[in-house]
């Protein structure tokens, strides 16, 4: 059912403390973000996904600030009662804590949205105290890091081994006490996110990272079946590639063929115009064509 009143950052908090799980899905458009509203989506992340599937690169990497505002922007207006979540893109937070300060807030004015997500490590922690200072309200991206695939070495499940699971976990703490509002987790395993969720006391949005996690958020494109390939975790909500390939089928067939544009899609003149036009044509003299 659609949204009745705005979903906030409170909201979400609730949502833990009572079980409640929040859906939470990609957006990337003002018309995308109306429907989800009206379908009763509470949450939206404008991600830099959009650098895959809006843009059709590799990597997130070369998305800009400019463009994840303008996105986040449109997004605002299609769903003003969703709580909005705008990814800060590669490079974006990366120069300097003043730097990384200076574009979120840019992020935040621009955009109306409700929350920021930043990729990060414990080295971050500095950045998402000033943040929290000026009351900007930061979702803390852990797990698998899309912007850092080059360092990682490729799109791979992260806190598999004990080590790497107890780092997270430490990391989640150490990020929360420097004032993040809430975290995702990224393509870890269920019982590293178990782990999280009870050594922490902010919201947990899971991104393949299992059941434990108060909300989950996947990315659209894979879940409609549009992209090529999904990951695993992303469930097939619709196969809505078919009907659109077939829809663009239809509509080359109806031009090829002359049934479109019929009679119905054109603007008629009145009978007095169309006298008139046609007897001021007819003294114009013919614009001689060169073979």
């Amino acid at each position: 059912m659609p949204i009745l009143r705005k979903f906030t950052l409170a909201d979400l908090r609730a949502a833990r403390m009572d079980g409640r799980k929040v859906a939470m899905l990609t957006c990337y458009d003002y018309t995308t973000a109306r429907l989800m509203q009206e379908a009763g989506i509470r949450a939206l992340l404008v991600g830099d996904s959009a650098a895959n599937v809006i843009l059709g690169h590799e990597s997130t990497i070369p998305i800009t600030l400019e463009f994840m505002i303008t996105l986040a922007a449109a997004v605002r207006r299609g769903a003003p009662k969703a709580l909005l979540v705008a990814d800060m893109p590669f490079g974006s937070y990366a120069e300097s804590t003043r730097a990384g300060v200076k574009n979120v807030i840019r992020m935040v004015q621009l955009s109306g949205c409700d929350c920021v997500k930043l990729e990060v490590t414990a080295r971050h922690a500095a950045l998402i105290g000033k943040l929290s200072d000026a009351g900007v309200a930061v979702m803390a991206h852990l797990g698998l890091r899309p912007q850092s695939v080059n360092l990682l070495g490729g799109y791979r499940t992260q806190g598999r081994t004990a080590n790497e699971a107890q780092e997270l976990v430490r990391t989640a703490i150490l990020l929360q006490r420097a004032g993040a509002a809430a975290l995702l987790l990224e393509a870890v395993p269920p019982q590293v996110s178990q782990a999280v969720v009870e050594a922490t006391e902010i919201p947990v949005i899971g991104c393949g990272a299992g059941p434990a996690c108060h909300g989950h958020v996947v990315v659209t494109h894979d879940a409609l079946g549009l992209t090529p390939s999904a990951p695993r975790f992303v469930p097939m909500l619709a196969d809505l590639a078919s009907p659109v390939k077939a829809a663009f089928a239809d509509y080359l067939r109806q031009v090829e063929s002359g049934q479109y544009p019929a009679a119905g899609h054109v603007y008629e003149m009145s009978e007095e115009e169309l006298e008139k036009f046609s007897r001021d044509r007819s003294r114009v003299p013919a614009v001689a064509h060169r073979g």
